[in-house]
């Protein structure tokens, strides 16, 4: 018997774990009737008032996927860098996702927090919670929060989460 790392998971185990998931990782607190752009935020789902991204989507749940297959769980912990986002600003949102699974196993936390009609008015409320988070000083992953000085890199939100 060997007694090595464990042996990786494919992505079809992955995936079914991911959907067996999503009814504890995704809710609609928005009060709203569906409809419209959802406007979200990702978070740890040990503290889902620690908002780490803002959104905006028609499928809150299509969306939540497309965050989680773009993090690329299945490869390897020593790719630590999301080197295959196309946009490089982008990468230390998915470089978080991998990090929360590489501790426990855990994926982030979508919470709705808002339903609009129209994607003009879904651009305004997703910056007026962008800037909303940044108020209260929320670490966020968001283009826009790094713009206004608000977006800690990685390794810095690592040492916080550490304590450091």
């Amino acid at each position: 018997m060997s007694s090595g790392p464990p042996s990786p998971v494919s992505t079809s185990q992955l995936t079914r774990r991911i959907r067996s998931q999503l009814p504890w990782l995704l809710h609609d607190e928005s009060g709203d009737v569906p409809g419209g752009f959802a406007i979200y935020t990702l978070s740890d789902p040990r503290d889902v008032r620690e908002v780490r991204y803002v959104g905006q989507t028609r499928s809150p749940r299509r969306r939540f996927l497309q965050h989680v297959n773009t993090a690329r769980l299945w490869l390897p912990d020593q790719d630590e860098t999301a080197w295959w986002v196309k946009v490089p600003k982008l990468r230390p949102l998915y470089d978080w996702i991998r990090q929360l699974h590489r501790e426990e196993e855990r994926l982030p936390a979508m919470v709705v927090t808002r339903w609009v009609e129209d994607i003009s008015e879904a651009r305004s409320a997703e910056r007026s919670h962008i800037q909303f988070c940044l108020g209260r000083q929320l670490a966020l992953f968001n283009v826009e929060a790094e713009q206004a000085g608000g977006q800690l890199p990685l390794a810095l939100t690592r040492e916080v989460d550490r304590g450091g």
